[in-house]
C-alpha cells in the first residue's frame, strides 16, 4: 500500500480552479464534518427496510465507461512525486464533481434536500471553525465544501505550483484526507438523492466510472476509511454496498 513519503519534487504546470457552482459560503473553513447526532460515521440505520435505491440495480450499477480494473490507472508513475501525484488527481476529482453536481444543481434545493443526507438517517454534520456542529441543507453544505476546496487549491502553500516549492509533508496528508472525506459524502449525496436525475441525463457510465476512480485511488493512497463508505457494521450505507459490488466484481481490486 502506497503513504505520503517524501520524494523528488518533479514540477507540474498551473492549475486553474474551475468556480463551484450555486451561492458560496465562504465564511466556513474546511473543517471536519460528523455524520449523525453522535459524531463518528454516525450511522443508525442503513438502506435495509426500504426499496432497494436505483444506483444498486442492474444495469444501472454496472454501467462505467470502461472496463476492467480501476486499480491500473490510480499505480504512481515512475519518476513522480507521490504528493505531487496526488495533488494533481485530487485537482481532478474536484474538477469533475464539481461539474456533475452543476449538472444536477437545479435538483438539489433548499426544499428538496434540507439536510445533507446520503440515506434514510444518515444525516452529515457540518463543523464550524469553532467546533460546532450544524445542519446544513445540501446545497449549503456542498457549496461550502467545494468553496473550501478551491480556496486551498489556490493556496500555494497547500498546493504549490512554483518551480521549487515543496508540499508540506505533515500537513498535506491531513489536508488531502479532509477534503477526499467531504468529497465521498458529496457522492453519497449525490447517490442517494439525485441518481434518478443522473439516469434521466444518461450520465451513470460517467458517474459510476469518476466514482469508481475516487474510490480505487483512496484504497491505493490510504485516504478512504472504510467505515466512511460502508458504514457501521449491520447498518451499511448505499454507496457502501455499491463498493462492495464492484470489489466483488473486480473493478477495484486485482
Amino acid at each position: 500500500m502506497t503513504s505520503f513519503f517524501g520524494r523528488s519534487k518533479t514540477p507540474r504546470p498551473n492549475k486553474r480552479s474551475p468556480t463551484p457552482t450555486g451561492s458560496l459560503s465562504r465564511e466556513n473553513s474546511m473543517t471536519e464534518g460528523s455524520s449523525g447526532p453522535g459524531g463518528g460515521t454516525g450511522v443508525s440505520t442503513g438502506e435495509g427496510g426500504a426499496s432497494k435505491p436505483l444506483y444498486l440495480c442492474s444495469p444501472f450499477a454496472d454501467a462505467a465507461l470502461v472496463s476492467g480494473n480501476f486499480k491500473t490507472i490510480v499505480t504512481l508513475p515512475k519518476y513522480t512525486d507521490i504528493m505531487e501525484w496526488v495533488a494533481v488527481n485530487i485537482f481532478d476529482f474536484y474538477t469533475n464533481l464539481n461539474e456533475f453536481y452543476g449538472a444536477i444543481t437545479e435538483c438539489c434545493t433548499q426544499s428538496s434536500c434540507p439536510t445533507m443526507s446520503a440515506g434514510p438517517s444518515l444525516n452529515y454534520m457540518w463543523t464550524t471553525p469553532e467546533r460546532k456542529q450544524i445542519s446544513l441543507s445540501a446545497p449549503t453544505y456542498i457549496d461550502s465544501v467545494m468553496s473550501s476546496v478551491q480556496n486551498l487549491l489556490d493556496d500555494e502553500n497547500v498546493f504549490p505550483t512554483r518551480s521549487g516549492q515543496e508540499f508540506n509533508s505533515q500537513t498535506f496528508p491531513v489536508t488531502i484526507k479532509h477534503i477526499y472525506r467531504q468529497f465521498l459524502r458529496i457522492f453519497a449525496h449525490i447517490y442517494h438523492a439525485h441518481f434518478e436525475t443522473i439516469l434521466h441525463l444518461r450520465a451513470e457510465p460517467h458517474f459510476n466510472s469518476l466514482f469508481a476512480h475516487f474510490l480505487a485511488f483512496g484504497k491505493e493512497y490510504q485516504l478512504l476509511e472504510e467505515r466512511d463508505i460502508k458504514g457501521e457494521a449491520g447498518v451499511p450505507v448505499g454507496v457502501g454496498l455499491l463498493w462492495e459490488r464492484w470489489k466483488e466484481s473486480g473493478k477495484l481490486e486485482h
